[in-house]
């Protein structure tokens, strides 16, 4: 048997690397992961606020999904299926911490060209985001970050969240009049 290699996997569909992977393919497992992660990854740290504790949810997700693969029936709706896993993650992460807990959002070093003050302005803005986002009701907050961030249509966070359209959209227009309101100073 000739052992397939990465390059040769990076056109496949989300449903032969799904079932190749069911099977016991690292490789086909290792597209997904290099597909699919980015996203998981700004979805986990918005909804987190925290890129240490998203990666590590990221990281049990996927550890979830290899042991699971077999329980998914459809391959294309791999992305789904692993955001829903993501999802109920963050979600526990959420209820599992204390009021008073203080978590901090760990930024990326800014690049050497920008300057202290552009830094800290987009620090700050950042912060009033992340606690404008805080503020939402949770329901607008998982559609607008599912749409903003995961750049999902209307139609997938309806199925995602499992609430019809009309629904996301009522959502998605509240939790955007709300986040302009809490931003106006930063326009």
């Amino acid at each position: 048997m000739t052992r397939t290699s990465l390059h040769d996997l990076l056109d496949a569909g989300d449903d032969t690397l799904a079932g190749r992977a069911a099977d016991g393919d690292t490789v086909a497992f290792e597209v997904l992961v290099r597909r699919h992660g980015p996203l998981m990854r700004a979805y986990a740290a918005r909804m987190l606020g925290s890129t240490y504790e998203s990666d590590d949810v990221v990281q049990e997700t996927f550890v979830t999904a290899w042991r699971r693969l077999g329980e998914l029936h459809e391959g294309a709706a791999v992305k789904s299926w692993l955001m829903r896993i993501l999802s109920r993650r963050c979600i526990d992460r959420i209820r599992a911490r204390h009021e008073y807990d203080d978590v901090t959002e760990l930024d990326a070093p800014a690049p050497a060209a920008a300057g202290p003050e552009h830094v800290t302005e987009v620090r700050t803005a950042n912060e009033a985001l992340g606690r404008a986002l805080d503020a939402l009701p949770e329901l607008q907050r998982r559609c607008w970050v599912l749409r903003e961030v995961g750049q999902y249509s209307y139609d997938e966070i309806a199925q995602e969240l499992d609430i019809p359209v009309s629904t996301v959209r009522g959502q998605l227009a509240r939790g955007r009049r709300r986040l302009l309101e809490a931003m106006e100073d930063w326009r």
